[in-house]
């Protein structure tokens, strides 16, 4: 399981090779949240999320021996770019196994990054089967893109940058929004703020019809999602919290939200009007709670993890048009 303890030594690790992303502020969107917004943008982080953070720390975690056989991933995106590019700075060779209904840009970005890509079908083919497969075939170290203890490790790191910031910003208490699909930055940010910061508590974000999370928090059993795909917010679809992620989030997480696809997408446009960033739908799911399920959220402040900003172009000039 994934310690405090780990993921302090993950932030020594990823010291000099990741971004200490700022922490945002505008009063448009505290005028519409009721309550200040601190906003931390990691769609500036290396790669356009947070994942780069999870996937340094992996693979700088493992031996020598591991790492010259190469690794490989299964994702989405997000994952997939942060595993790629990992690889490719320490040398080693990656495999990451995609849906062929990934948005195109994060396919490409894969690919140019330094990743051979393998395409499948998420409606009738398993990705964790595949990749299994892969891994033993050629033998390469599978790097999950969240229950993995390292990766958990590395995505904590998000949580002890807000525990230092907030406090700068003389926040102590308020509740932290993190988008949600399998529980890695979840639970890693619940870990890191649960040493450093108790007054802050994290809660999931989901999209409406996977909201699997939000439900799994609400029975203490974990709950699956009858549907894979189908939702704009691609970047955070997963079919049931991690088996290690879940019981973290169970322990320490406040209650899940969740949000419409419309929401998404008009939060995508505010984010790039009122602080100048480009959200993905997936990304944008925190700040549609904050902005839209204000009545929700306790205290005169809430924190907001913008997870990434992967976003097609053409998705994104759809968001725009919310500003018309």
């Amino acid at each position: 399981m994934t310690t405090l303890q780990m993921i302090e030594a993950a932030a020594g690790r990823l010291q000099g090779h990741i971004r200490e992303t700022p922490m945002l502020t505008s009063p448009f969107l505290d005028e519409l949240a009721g309550r200040r917004v601190l906003v931390k943008p990691e769609c500036l982080q290396h790669t356009g999320s947070f994942k780069f953070r999870g996937a340094w720390s992996a693979i700088s975690a493992l031996s020598d021996a591991e790492r010259q056989r190469g690794v490989i991933a299964y994702s989405s995106g997000n994952h997939a770019q942060g595993v790629a590019h990992a690889a490719a700075l320490h040398g080693i060779s990656s495999v990451i196994v995609m849906p062929s209904d990934a948005p195109r840009l994060k396919i490409d970005n894969t690919r140019a990054l330094g990743g051979e890509v393998v395409l499948y079908d998420r409606s009738n083919e398993s990705r964790e089967e595949i990749g299994e497969a892969l891994a033993t075939e050629r033998g390469l170290t599978l790097i999950r893109p969240y229950d993995e203890p390292q990766v958990i490790a590395g995505q904590g790191t998000t949580g002890l940058e807000i525990a230092r910031q907030a406090a700068a910003m003389g926040v102590e208490q308020a509740d932290v929004l993190v988008c949600c699909g399998g529980g890695g930055l979840t639970s890693g940010i619940a870990l890191a703020l649960e040493g450093h910061a108790p007054g802050l508590r994290t809660r999931p974000c989901e999209p409406e019809g996977f909201d699997d999370v939000k439900r799994s928090l609400a029975t203490g059993q974990i709950q699956g999602n009858t549907a894979t795909a189908g939702n704009i917010c691609d970047a955070i679809l997963t079919p049931q919290p991690g088996k290690l992620t879940f019981p973290i989030m169970h322990r320490l997480c406040g209650p899940g939200l969740t949000i419409t696809e419309k929401e998404a997408m008009h939060a995508m446009a505010l984010a790039f009007l009122r602080l100048k960033i480009v959200l993905e739908p997936g990304g944008a799911a925190s700040l549609a709670s904050a902005l839209f399920r204000k009545d929700e959220i306790e205290g005169d402040a809430v924190i907001v993890v913008a997870s990434g900003g992967n976003a097609d172009p053409e998705v994104f000039g759809k968001a725009l048009k919310f500003l018309t």
